[in-house]
């Protein structure tokens, strides 16, 4: 019975990986659209991507909408939280640190998303999207950590590019979840 209640409130609030999702995408075309952007714009966008998307996961863990550990989803929130304050707080840093601190925060995302994948995998279907999320993430971040030093051309790119195809697994998984919320139970037909 558990397992039932806790796949409703789970598909009932898809929609929130799916605003992740789009926010994480829109990140990653204003990355693509503008790749000689200067690293202060660099180091606002990412602040504020890491903003929402931490207040997007605490609101997550706040209301329970997955069936992993709230601990570990508002560890995860205030994770991005402080990615994005210290975005905003020093945004004089310098690029290595700015990789550092997004190679970190990717990483460190990634890892949770696994977890919840697993902790998922008996929930929900198609809890692989999710652990794709992860691993896209984690892949990410630590070839930021092992090429830093590539040019910021390249790194707003992959940067980008990483962005717009974590933010589609994040919606595929949101429409995954879509996809197994309660059907309402039509009532007799009017008889005219």
């Amino acid at each position: 019975m558990h397992d039932t209640a806790m796949r409703h409130t789970v598909a009932a609030h898809w929609w929130v990986p799916a605003v992740r999702g789009v926010l994480t995408i829109l990140f990653g075309v204003i990355a693509i659209a503008w790749p000689k952007i200067t690293l202060l714009a660099l180091v606002t966008i990412f602040g504020a991507y890491a903003l929402v998307n931490g207040v997007f996961t605490l609101f997550q863990a706040a209301r329970g909408h997955t069936g992993q550990s709230r601990g570990w989803l508002i560890f995860e929130g205030l994770v991005g939280l402080l990615a994005g304050i210290a975005a905003f707080a020093w945004p004089g840093i310098t690029t290595l640190a700015l990789l550092l601190v997004i190679a970190s925060w990717f990483v460190v995302i990634g890892v949770f998303e696994i977890i919840e994948a697993i902790a998922l995998r008996r929930q929900i279907e198609g809890e692989w999207l999710l652990a794709l999320n992860g691993l896209v993430a984690v892949v990410f971040g630590l070839l930021l950590f092992i090429w830093p030093a590539t040019g910021a051309l390249a790194i707003v790119w992959l940067i980008g590019v990483s962005a717009i195809v974590f933010g589609i697994s994040l919606i595929a998984h949101a429409f995954g979840l879509r996809g197994h919320r309660p059907r309402v139970a039509a009532g007799p037909s009017p008889v005219v």
